[in-house]
């Protein structure tokens, strides 16, 4: 549960440091850099023998360049260890905060966190908003999954203080409008594609009394198009955010929309080529985590999957925070269905995530081959046996789910082809998309 004094604790110290200098920001994220390398290799086994293996000792880390010492950790490396060899032997995982999350490239994972790191996280991704005019008694209504539902607790609730109000992204488009209509919100908010289809069901009702004084998006980048379309039609600016769920924010856009502010006092962002060689600004780079909160299990140069471009401009607006220029390889395709019904791959992405199943599976990958056909590849977890039962099972929850959390989506009768593969191959992006279709509309 969250502590709400101390997550407004760390929310003003948050606060204070994003208009640091640089010299001062960067002796932060050392300090803290120092403590979590510690940290990681004299408690966590996983950092312990990845140090050992790189002939690197805590003490050789003591600046931000010092981190090419260390291994790049990619996800499915990280899957492959026991979670006792990922958490730090001084807790216990049965006493920890868990996140699960497919991501974006459609390998379940789960991170565990300490009732502190999860205030920290919470702070971080309100400092975002506040600093783009977000107030504390604002209505708040954010598009999003049942599973964020409760974020916002009892004591937020009854003190009206940053509390979500939330609206299923599994109701139908006109339903979300009417609940949206209903709640008035000051700040609209939630999963990208939920808001571009959500204005385009108001502009096909012609309604215009969703009147927000600003708008985040998150989840999906949707392109500059559905952008202006969205604050065309609710007449207001529109922030884009950045992260994931292993360390929550990490970059967004402030109202002078330069680019997106790096939340390097929290995790450090590095872009890698190829070789694993930071890039020049300007430049694509597969972006890295260090989180530099996290201690229960700690993320040291994690590979996201992601590909960004760094730059060196300054913003505007006075905050001393770095900035990306742009977040690529997150854009995804809507799916047109057979009544011509647009859904956010996000939905696909929740209901394989709510599958009973979901933690046997290594990878996933659904492609909309026709209106009504869908191929769902599928790396197993080796240890699974009966390969047809798992698909009978996992067809009957598509169908089941996905008939009920969209409606009117003729979804039960859709053809769902599952096929079992020994590795899912990247894109030409150099990404594993979880979910895309390749028909147009």
């Amino acid at each position: 549960m969250t502590n709400l004094p101390r997550m407004l604790v760390y929310l003003g110290n948050g606060q204070r440091r994003i208009y640091w200098d640089k010299e001062k920001l960067r002796a932060f994220q050392e300090r803290k850099l120092h403590s979590i390398v510690k940290y990681a290799y004299d408690f966590v086994p996983f950092y312990h023998r990845k140090f050992k293996e790189s002939k690197v000792l805590p003490s050789n880390i003591k600046h931000l360049s010092d981190l090419s010492k260390l291994p790049i950790i990619k996800k499915d490396e990280i899957k492959r260890q026991s979670i006792r060899h990922l958490i730090s032997l001084q807790f216990d995982p049965a006493n920890l905060k868990t996140v699960r999350t497919s991501g974006s490239t459609g390998q379940p994972f789960q991170i565990f966190l300490t009732g502190a790191e999860d205030d920290w996280r919470k702070s971080i991704y309100m400092r975002a908003n506040i600093n783009c005019g977000q107030k504390p008694r604002d209505h708040w209504v954010v598009l999003t999954s049942p599973y964020h539902f409760s974020d916002t607790t009892n004591l937020q609730r009854r003190l009206g203080i940053f509390a979500q109000n939330c609206v299923s992204v599994f109701s139908s488009t006109p339903q979300q409008l009417k609940q949206v209509e209903e709640a008035r919100p000051n700040v609209l908010d939630g999963y990208s594609g939920s808001l571009f289809l959500l204005a385009k069901e108001a502009r096909r009702q012609g309604r215009d009394s969703i009147n927000p004084r600003m708008m985040f998006g998150t989840a999906e980048y949707v392109g500059e198009n559905s952008i202006k379309f969205i604050e065309h039609t609710f007449g207001a600016p529109y922030y884009d955010q950045f992260g994931c769920a292993e360390v929550d924010r990490t970059a967004w856009m402030c109202p002078f929309k330069t680019g997106y502010h790096m939340d390097v006092d929290s995790v450090i962002t590095e872009f890698v080529d190829d070789e694993g060689k930071n890039t020049s600004p300007g430049e694509r780079g597969e972006i890295v985590y260090t989180s530099l909160f996290n201690f229960a299990m700690p993320l040291v140069r994690y590979a996201v999957g992601d590909l960004g471009i760094p730059t060196d401009e300054v913003c505007g607006c006075g905050r001393q925070l770095p900035l990306m220029k742009a977040v690529e390889g997150r854009k995804k395709s809507f799916l047109i269905l057979s009544d011509g019904q647009l859904i956010s791959p996000n939905i696909l992405e929740v209901v394989m995530n709510m599958f009973e199943q979901f933690c046997q599976i290594e990878q996933f990958r659904i492609v909309q081959k026709k209106r009504d056909v869908f191929k769902v590849f599928i790396e197993l977890d080796r240890r699974v046996t009966d390969q047809s039962s798992f698909k009978d099972k996992l067809i009957k929850h598509l169908v089941t789910n996905l008939n009920q959390l969209v409606p009117g989506s003729n979804l039960s009768e859709a053809y769902f082809d599952v096929e079992f593969v020994d590795r899912i191959s990247v894109d030409k992006t150099g990404k594993r998309r979880a979910i895309y279709s390749e028909i147009s509309s």
